[in-house]
């Protein structure tokens, strides 16, 4: 079974920090550009961030202000997102995506 499974969300105050973390079943992470997606309450999804196979290209949506940083570990299979300074707005749904693959997302509640 090909799936990516999210962790490390929760509830969390204004101003805090996390880590989400995206592990892959049954694929590699590691052959291709991997992504963070969000969807707020209400709205649509949207790409938050994107990173290159080597993690030395970044991209990130106007948004996130700094405050978010993608990277990866392709040795670990693994792929994650830190978030400084947690505003209400980051609120949402969280989703890792390889390609047209998607987990079934995180769910990330700021609130104090």
């Amino acid at each position: 079974e090909v799936r990516l499974m999210e962790s490390g969300g929760g509830l969390v105050q204004p101003g805090e920090s996390l880590v989400l973390f995206c592990a892959a079943s049954g694929l590699a992470l590691s052959d291709t550009v991997m992504s963070w997606f969000r969807q707020a309450p209400g709205k649509l999804l949207d790409v938050i961030a994107t990173i290159n196979i080597d993690g030395d290209l970044t991209y990130y949506r106007d948004v996130v202000d700094g405050r978010f940083t993608i990277s990866r570990d392709n040795r670990a299979n693994l792929l994650y997102l830190q978030i400084n300074n947690l505003k209400t707005d980051d609120t949402g749904t969280y989703y890792c995506a390889k390609g047209p693959t998607r987990g079934q997302g995180i769910q990330v509640t700021v609130a104090s």
